[in-house]
């Protein structure tokens, strides 16, 4: 079974903001794929789709961005799943340029809350991801926590929704050939 974990924070206050990028784009992926809405159990929300003869799960932690890894203690004591192939993480990026992504095997959390907790979570940084690039502030002393938590303006939205379509292709390549020939396609540009 392969997972794709997409970070966020649960509520009204926060759907709108850049750190949601990751819900974004697993909201776009179950229209793309044409699944199930999204189904709350217990301290996550999923739903299920079944791609080259394997079942793909989808899931929003429901437990705010810094304690995300916690969706993934079930999983840990599976035999069957290996976050390092079975594992994609969608995530918000302040340093990629909003509508511009990256495919990664693995690397640091850059400090960005919700990889820390799966980082804990798993005791490793060999996982995929796809940082979604949400830009970050021009002002320096503008507070990251803040500019993250806070609503894009409508054309760097723009930019990141009209690149979910490419993004979405990199999450199938991954679901099909790994994450290696992902990241060799798609961080070309």
């Amino acid at each position: 079974m392969k997972l794709i974990l997409a970070l966020g924070n649960p509520g009204e206050r926060y759907r709108d903001t850049r750190h949601n990028a990751g819900w974004w784009l697993a909201d776009h992926l179950v229209v793309r794929w044409a699944l199930p809405p999204f189904r709350r159990e217990g301290a996550e929300s999923w739903t299920a789709h079944t791609a080259q003869g394997r079942e793909v799960r989808l899931v929003k932690p429901l437990t705010y961005m810094n304690r995300s890894g916690r969706a993934l203690r079930p999983w840990r004591e599976r035999d069957d799943f290996r976050p390092e192939a079975d594992l994609l993480v969608l995530v918000d990026d302040v340093a990629l340029e909003p509508g511009r992504f990256r495919v990664r095997g693995s690397g640091s959390a850059g400090g960005h809350n919700g990889l820390l907790s799966v980082e804990g979570a798993l005791r490793s940084r060999d996982y995929g991801r796809i940082r979604i690039g949400v830009g970050g502030p021009d002002d320096r002393d503008v507070d990251l926590a803040d500019w993250v938590l806070s609503a894009p303006r409508r054309d760097q939205e723009e930019r990141v929704l009209s690149a979910f379509d490419r993004m979405s292709e990199a999450v199938e390549c991954w679901l099909e050939e790994g994450v290696e020939v992902a990241m060799n396609r798609f961080n070309r540009s």
